[in-house]
C-alpha cells in the first residue's frame, strides 16, 4: 500500500494542472474557469525510491517494482459548499475517502488567470476551504448528539465516552479549529478515527508557486509554512507550470531540465516525501532475483503486520523475520555478505521494522 491523496483547493489555483503532472496523464482537465473538475479523477503514481534501484542491480532481480500512491483530484471548493454551494457537498463526500488532504494554494500572481475571490492570498484562501469543511463537520456531529446523549442517559459505557469525544470535537470546531487538533488520549484515537471528520484529516499545503521561485519559494509561501508550522501540518513548494512540462520529458532529458531551472528533483518526490512524514510511513524492501519491491507500512509497525501487507496469511502464520538493513545490504554486497559479516539478523514477532529494512519472511501455512 502506499496512501490515498485527495487534491484540494479553491478553483483555478493549479489543481488539475498538478494533477497531470503527478500522474503524468492528461486525465483531469486543466481550463482556466472554475469546476472543470466534475467527476474526481483518480492516478497512480510509482514512489520515486532510489534505494530500490540499488538493492535490484545488487541482486539481479528481473523486475522492480516501488509502492505507489494515489491522487484524487477533487473538484474546486468554494465559499457556501457545506451548504450546496458551486458543486455543492459530493466533493466533501470525496475528501472522506482519502488518507491526507494535499491543500493546493495559489503563491502567485497571474493576470491571466482569475482567481475566484478576485485577490491572491494564500492564508485567506486556507481559511476559506478550512471553513467549508469545519461547518461540514459541525452538521455531521450535531446530528449524532440526540442519539448519543439518549443512549448514554441509559448506560450505555461507549456511547457515554462517544459523546465526550464527539463534544471536544464540536467544542474545538465552534471556535473554529480544526478536529486534528483536540486532545484525545491514545485509547481513543480508534473511535476518533471513526467519527471521519473532514477536519481530521492531515493536511499538507502545496504552494503552487511561479517558475522563479520554484526552489525556495516566495512571500506569499513563506506565510503558508508559517501556517502550516503553526498547525503541525506539512508544507511544501511547486511550480505545477514547471511539473507539467517534466511531465512529457523523456527520462534522459530530466536532469539536465531540473538543472537548468535549478532544482535538484522534481516536486512530485518533495510532495511524496512529505506526504510519508505526515502519515508517518516508511517503506521496507523483498529482494530477489525474480524481483525487487517496495513496501509501505506505518512507523511503529511490528514484523508479523508487515507481513501482512504482502499476504494475509504472513501474518496469521508468522514465524519470523530475516532482516538485513539497507545500508548493510549494499555495504556487504547482498545477503552472503551481510550473513558473513553478522549483518543478517532473526527477527520475532515484537521486532518494530526500520525504515529500509531488507526483509524475508519465514511462516506456517
Amino acid at each position: 500500500m502506499g496512501f490515498k491523496c485527495g487534491i484540494v483547493g479553491l478553483p483555478n489555483v493549479g489543481k488539475s494542472t498538478l494533477f497531470n503532472a503527478l500522474t503524468q496523464t492528461a486525465a483531469a482537465q486543466a481550463a482556466n474557469y472554475p469546476f472543470c473538475t466534475i467527476e474526481p479523477n483518480v492516478g497512480d503514481v510509482a514512489v520515486p525510491d532510489p534505494r530500490l534501484d540499488s538493492l535490484a542491480a545488487i541482486a539481479g532481480s528481473q523486475q522492480i517494482i516501488p509502492t505507489r500512491i494515489t491522487f484524487v483530484d477533487i473538484a474546486g471548493i468554494v465559499r457556501g459548499a457545506s451548504k450546496g454551494e458551486g458543486l455543492g457537498n459530493q466533493f466533501l463526500a470525496n475528501i472522506r475517502e482519502v488518507d491526507a488532504i494535499a491543500h493546493v494554494v495559489r503563491c502567485f500572481e497571474d493576470s491571466d488567470i482569475t482567481h475566484v475571490e478576485g485577490k491572491v492570498d494564500p492564508i485567506a484562501d486556507i481559511e476559506t476551504i478550512e471553513t467549508e469543511l469545519m461547518l461540514a463537520d459541525l452538521d455531521s456531529l450535531e446530528k449524532r448528539v440526540g442519539a448519543l446523549e439518549k443512549k448514554a442517559r441509559s448506560g450505555d459505557k461507549e456511547a457515554k465516552e462517544s459523546l465526550d469525544l464527539v463534544q471536544r470535537c464540536l467544542t474545538l470546531l465552534q471556535d473554529g479549529k480544526p478536529a486534528r487538533l483536540v486532545e484525545r488520549k491514545i485509547e481513543e484515537e480508534k473511535a476518533f478515527q471513526m467519527l471521519n471528520l473532514l477536519t481530521a484529516k492531515p493536511v499538507l499545503y502545496v504552494c503552487n508557486v511561479e517558475e522563479a521561485s520554484a526552489h525556495d519559494g516566495n512571500g506569499f509561501s513563506a506565510k503558508v509554512f508559517e501556517r502550516a508550522k503553526q498547525e503541525g501540518a506539512k508544507a511544501v513548494v511547486v511550480s505545477a507550470k514547471i511539473e507539467s512540462e517534466i511531465a512529457v520529458l523523456p527520462p534522459e532529458d530530466m536532469k539536465d531540465y531540473l538543472d537548468a531551472v535549478g532544482l535538484d528533483e522534481p516536486g512530485l518526490n518533495r510532495v511524496i516525501r512529505a506526504g510519508y512524514e505526515l502519515l508517518q510511513l516508511l517503506t521496507y524492501f523483498t529482494v530477489g532475483p525474480k524481483e525487487a519491491r517496495a513496501w509501505t507500512i506505518t512507523r511503529g509497525t511490528k514484523a508479523p503486520a508487515a507481513a501482512g501487507v504482502i499476504h494475509t496469511d504472513f501474518e496469521k502464520g508468522f514465524i519470523r523475520a530475516e532482516t538485513i538493513a539497507f545500508d548493510d545490504y549494499v555495504a556487504c554486497k547482498g545477503e552472503a555478505g551481510a550473513r558473513d559479516a553478522g549483518k543478517f539478523r532473526l527477527e520475532g514477532k515484537d521486532y518494530t521494522v526500520a525504515d529500509g529494512d531488507v526483509m524475508h519472511f519465514r511462516f506456517n501455512t
